[in-house]
């Protein structure tokens, strides 16, 4: 945590220059980035100020207009900036109406998912979607600049990847009113995307749903093995971008070590003696077979002369050790691939994808098993 401080101290930073600045969205995002990076008393200070100031701000009827609805200056003129939104260019400048406030405002009020999405416990899975649908368009980012509207938006993903899972559901509906109460004690109302974690990210259900009407980044980062990405961490990276390259430099500096060392090891070690599959650009093309698991290598026509006895010993250990790897790997991918499957048929109710998925066999993984067992006996 503390290689992340001096990187939360710049986020905080940036934060107070657009507080200065009336851009209360964008301060939230880097506050609530520091204290990921590095929690302080002083971000958790701001962001309960800003949050306070959102809130007062929002119980009062914003200024509409019959046609378009914008802030407006005290002179009583609009300011449209190049998008056609009224403003200096911030998001708090953009405009909203009453009606998209009292609507973010009852979404952190609910206290559960049924409630966000506004159907009931028994709701079916077409309830769910057409729900999830409707509240989606409405407060989508790009869509409702209304205070909180973004993490009204992550709410509402996070209530239908969740209720929309089975399993997830059938857990839900025993513990989430406990886990849901504990997250609003600890984090305030709305707060339900940390009460229980969704595989999927609320802006990918949209894109999933509408086809990717709205902009969204091909970048993603995993968590718990599955992709993740929300529209907050979209928005970070792309303020991390307007703040120079010298950022992007430091962050990619590890992967070109790694890289590097990579390729020196690679000049530095020999290539091994053989090939798990015939390799005629190398000479690996006459079959041998190990003495103890019985493993088929290929060697090159000087193999027999250069190693004999212990030297043999030490070859055929090695490739053996290859072998498992190699199958371990497999194995881990084909189960990798009929988890995938299994999930997308149980998302998209597809009962063939289902059984397809239920009779796709992991071959590796059984000679895996048969393999080790030998191993055993052996030893």
């Amino acid at each position: 945590m503390e290689s992340n401080k001096d990187e939360a101290e710049r986020c905080i930073s940036i934060a107070l220059k657009a507080i200065q600045s009336n851009q209360t969205e964008r301060a939230l995002r880097f506050l609530e980035k520091a204290q990921r990076l590095y929690p302080t008393p002083r971000a958790s200070d701001l962001i309960e100020s800003l949050n306070q100031k959102a809130q007062s701000a929002g119980d009062q009827p914003q200024p509409t207009d019959t046609s378009h609805t914008t802030h407006r200056k005290a002179g009583g003129t609009e300011t449209p900036s190049a998008n056609g939104e009224a403003g200096g260019g911030g998001e708090s400048s953009k405009g909203y109406t009453s009606e998209q406030v009292a609507a973010v405002k009852r979404v952190k009020q609910c206290k559960d998912y049924y409630e966000i999405l506004g159907v009931s416990r028994s709701a079916s899975d077409e309830d769910l979607k057409k729900a999830y649908r409707k509240l989606a368009l409405k407060f989508h980012p790009d869509k409702n600049h209304a205070p909180g509207a973004t993490e009204a938006f992550k709410a509402i993903g996070t209530a239908y990847a969740v209720l929309s899972n089975p399993e997830k559901r059938k857990q839900y509906d025993q513990f989430g009113d406990d886990k849901s109460q504990a997250a609003r004690h600890g984090h305030g109302h709305g707060d339900f995307h940390r009460g229980f974690e969704a595989d999927i990210s609320p802006e990918d259900l949209f894109n999933m749903f509408f086809g990717g009407g709205f902009p969204s980044s091909n970048v993603h980062v995993y968590s718990n093995g599955r992709m993740r990405y929300t529209y907050q961490q979209r928005q970070d990276r792309r303020e991390n971008q307007g703040d120079g390259g010298l950022g992007v430099f430091v962050q990619l500096m590890p992967i070109l070590i790694l890289i590097l060392v990579s390729a020196l090891s690679q000049l530095m070690v020999s290539s091994p003696p053989y090939s798990l599959s015939p390799r005629p650009s190398v000479g690996h093309v006459h079959k041998r077979v190990t003495d103890h698991l019985r493993v088929t290598y290929y060697v090159a026509d000087t193999f027999s002369e250069e190693y004999t006895g212990s030297s043999l010993k030490t070859v055929e250990r090695n490739v053996e050790d290859d072998y498992i790897a190699n199958l371990r790997n497999n194995c881990w991918k084909e189960k990798q691939q009929k988890e995938g499957l299994l999930y997308r048929a149980r998302y998209f109710g597809d009962t063939d994808m289902y059984h397809r998925a239920q009779k796709m066999g992991t071959p590796s993984c059984s000679r895996l098993s048969e393999t080790m067992k030998s191993l055993e006996n052996f030893w």
